[in-house]
């Protein structure tokens, strides 16, 4: 991880305040942007979402998911954490304290209902975690991701009687996780003919990758500028929508750690599962709200704060990991994910 990405809470913050600064004092630059649209998307936006999915699509390794039948366990939990335990918990605890906010309980939904397949691969590097389950379980994400998100959110958000543009919904599935899925797989496949692995690991997908996080930052700042006076006006929302996001990440941890130590896992494989089973994608709920409900929506802005908490949460909970470890917490890892 470069010293930009470690520090990347600050630079989101920092995006965010001058979002707020430019929506103060310089209303017509988010404004502008927001107006290039083909049928009310927004077109620098819908391209700056998409450069955020693109590089996470490319972790997908089709061969590695062969090796789930030499240790399914460590899989399966993360599994149960990522498409049960952590989308159930982060709608309850929506439901609870977000009551009357209905485009931020869709936001902690749409965070909740989204396994992480991209930064993982970092926390789990940090940790000194087993990176061969981390790519089996990264792969299977990015393909599960397609067919169960929409499902999921869909069923959540009508348990709750929410309504919710379900076909904007489907779209921005099939726009922001089945199409860069599909150019990823193309693109990988070409350039890895052409360039040759090692260029393509080495050279390309740290490029993409920065552009990336530009991307990113670059919608943070367009989402706080169109939607800033709203913000100043009830700042409150931010540490509202904050205390599920909090609060469900502690659940899902501790139900992570409890259950790779009741199944007897190893530090490398245990670690691993906890990482993946309690991160979310937060570029896919982001796509999700902007299509659903606009830039400047309010739902918009509740997704990107699970962006601002999870980078440092992520990091602590690798130290944490780490402290546990030489607690003899776990199994010392003397087998890997596939003995």
């Amino acid at each position: 991880m470069s010293k930009f990405e470690k520090y990347l809470a600050v630079w989101v913050a920092f995006c965010m305040g001058f979002g707020l600064f430019l929506s103060k004092y310089i209303p017509g630059v988010g404004e502008t942007i927001n107006s290039w649209q083909v049928r009310g998307i927004s077109i620098p936006i819908g391209i700056c979402l998409f450069l955020m999915m693109y590089p996470a699509m490319l972790n997908l390794q089709i061969s590695e998911l062969r090796k789930l039948r030499d240790a399914p366990r460590p899989i399966i939990l993360t599994l149960i954490s990522n498409w049960i335990i952590a989308p159930i918990v982060a709608a309850v605890l929506a439901s609870i304290f977000l009551k009357g906010q209905q485009q931020l309980i869709i936001a902690i939904i749409l965070l909740g209902s989204s396994p992480c397949t991209a930064m993982v691969l970092v926390w789990g590097k940090l940790a000194d975690g087993n990176q061969e389950q981390n790519v089996v379980n990264t792969s299977l994400n990015t393909i599960t991701i397609l067919f169960l998100y929409v499902p999921i959110v869909s069923l959540l958000t009508g348990i709750q009687n929410i309504s919710i543009d379900r076909w904007a919904l489907i779209v921005s599935g099939l726009v922001f996780i089945g199409l860069p899925l599909i150019i990823g797989i193309i693109s990988k496949r070409i350039i890895i003919n052409l360039k040759g692995e090692a260029w393509f690991n080495d050279i390309f997908r740290p490029l993409v990758g920065k552009i990336s996080i530009g991307a990113l930052l670059t919608t943070l700042i367009v989402l706080f500028s169109l939607n800033g006076q709203v913000l100043l006006n009830n700042f409150d929302l931010l540490g509202l929508v904050s205390i599920p996001l909090l609060l469900g990440f502690l659940i899902v941890v501790a139900y992570n750690l409890i259950i790779t130590k009741i199944a007897g896992l190893a530090y490398k494989e245990g670690v691993i599962t906890v990482l993946i089973g309690s991160s979310s994608h937060f570029e896919i709920a982001i796509a999700a709200a902007v299509s659903m409900y606009g830039v400047g929506s309010v739902a918009a802005l509740g997704t990107t704060m699970g962006l601002f908490w999870e980078v440092p949460i992520m990091l602590g909970l690798v130290a944490l990991a780490k402290y546990l470890n030489k607690k003899n917490f776990w199994k010392s890892s003397k087998t890997t994910a596939t003995e």
